[in-house]
């Protein structure tokens, strides 16, 4: 139960803080009991950049996992401040940012270049959603490069597992299984009609992504895929002094010339992010047509701010491999699909997010759930992948209006998943030069916008009135006769 009650067609209530909305469980919104059991499993994908923190920053184990605190901090700041989406790492950028990083030794040099990747994620967050350029882009922006990106990003994701090389060699039964229950749980339209008529089943369907993970750690266990885990009893015990030696307070900051490599890299990963944060408030406007008890205000600025100041608290007490993005994509779309089942379910978008990362930060302090996922967390990274993947590209074709904006789109999304370092300003340069030949009706000047849609139609409602056309006469014919 919560302290303030939402009245019917009402926002969530709050406190109002400045561009921010303060939320609090138990005032503000009620504690989830399904997301609660979501986060003691879930926190496991956060350390999964342990592994990364180690190769190629150099750091040892316990540093590496008082960064994971640093990094839970961030993930409670977007429900709290007043975002309705999940918020997670700018993962299909990784492979960019490791790229980026290997030009660094590991150690003091590769923590500077890292700290000025994340500054300059953070400028850019912050320039966008002071200036509110950021909600502005969303207009802006073609529709069909805006869905390119979402779609190249989820293929670029898919294809990090699938590589040669990837972890679907090293554990492909594991993998396959806990992805094919994953997907069955959130996204099956046979399981939804099972959940109608099954309790069960609901119950089920209710821990979105738990039960395919959870299945597939089992299976990587049982089959020798993955170690069996060495419990330890306690409260889990970062090294916060040692973190200290890895920040860029003790090994310098970084000259001019790494801040300038660092610039492509940016603007790639803000690239990839404003994917996301479409992908996410899609996600949000799909269920609130279902759910018209709760008005949920999509303010795209906000989400700026917020992950400005989360990529800011990473650059300056924990250098994020992954960086701090607007949306974990397979976790908002599991709180989206419990959401949508209806206030008694989940209250509040809010009380979903709130209460699944709040667990997240309490459950990374609970030594044997940490030393129990340690040896799989390999394999909740791939289901965090996958998932983000099909989630990506099934959100990146509804935006698709016409036949020519799915061509645009489809160039771009290749252009995207290529393995090269500078893809996605290849992608984006090429959807704006193909937006500007084939889109618009008029290469210069002023136009409609709605001529688009009709040019860019224009074939198939030719053919539509030609067999209205023929249909009239055949009926006009067998009326004589």
């Amino acid at each position: 139960m919560q302290v303030s009650k939402r009245e019917y067609g009402a926002e969530q209530p709050y406190w109002p803080a400045g561009p921010f909305k303060i939320r609090l469980p138990f005032i503000h919104y009620r504690w989830e009991t399904p997301e609660m059991i979501q986060g003691l499993v879930m926190f496991v994908v956060g350390l999964a950049m342990i592994p990364l923190l180690e190769k190629y920053l150099g750091m040892p184990y316990e540093a590496a996992l008082a960064f994971t605190f640093v990094a839970g901090i961030g993930y409670i700041l977007p429900a709290l401040l007043g975002v309705p989406l999940v918020p997670g790492w700018i993962t299909p950028a990784i492979p960019v940012v490791l790229l980026y990083l290997k030009g660094f030794e590991p150690g003091p040099e590769a923590i500077k270049a890292l700290f000025a990747l994340q500054l300059e994620v953070t400028f850019i967050f912050l320039f966008l959603g002071v200036t509110r350029l950021g909600s502005k882009l969303v207009d802006v922006i073609p529709n069909s490069l805006k869905s390119g990106i979402i779609i190249g990003a989820g293929i670029a994701a898919m294809m990090g597992e699938l590589k040669v090389g990837g972890r679907i060699d090293a554990t492909p039964i594991s993998l396959i299984v806990g992805s094919l229950i994953s997907a069955y749980v959130l996204f099956s339209l046979s399981f939804k009609s099972v959940v109608d008529a099954n309790p069960l089943a609901k119950k089920i369907a209710n821990f979105g992504m738990v039960p395919g993970m959870i299945l597939a750690m089992i299976v990587g266990w049982v089959v020798g895929e993955y170690p069996l885990p060495e419990i330890e009893w306690g409260i889990t015990q970062p090294d916060f002094a040692l973190m200290f030696q890895y920040l860029t307070f003790t090994v310098g900051f970084p000259g001019w010339d790494v801040f300038l490599l660092a610039i492509p890299t940016a603007v790639i990963a803000y690239v990839i992010a404003f994917g996301d944060i479409i992908v996410g408030f899609t996600l949000v406007k799909r269920v609130e047509d279902i759910r018209e008890d709760e008005k949920i205000e999509d303010s795209v600025d906000r989400v700026h701010l917020v992950t400005a100041l989360r990529n800011g608290i990473h650059a300056f007490l924990a250098p994020w491999p992954g960086l701090a993005g607007p949306l974990w994509t397979a976790a908002h779309a599991t709180v989206a699909e419990r959401y949508a089942m209806g206030r008694k379910a989940m209250d509040s978008i809010y009380s979903g997010g709130g209460t699944f990362w709040m667990t997240g930060l309490v459950a990374l302090f609970i030594l044997p759930l940490v030393t129990l996922f340690k040896p799989v967390l390999p394999i909740a990274l791939s289901l965090t992948l996958v998932l983000t993947a099909y989630i990506c590209i099934m959100v990146g074709m509804e935006q698709l209006k016409n036949s020519v904006e799915r061509g645009v789109a489809g160039i771009v999304a290749v252009t995207l998943a290529m393995p090269d370092p500078k893809s996605t300003v290849y992608a984006v340069a090429i959807g704006l030069v193909l937006y500007f030949l084939i889109e618009r009706p008029k290469l210069l000047g002023r136009h409609n916008p709605e001529d688009e849609v009709i040019f860019a139609d224009g074939e198939e409602e030719a053919s539509a009135a030609k067999a209205a056309q023929q249909a009239k006469q055949a009926k006009e014919t067998a009326s004589v006769d």
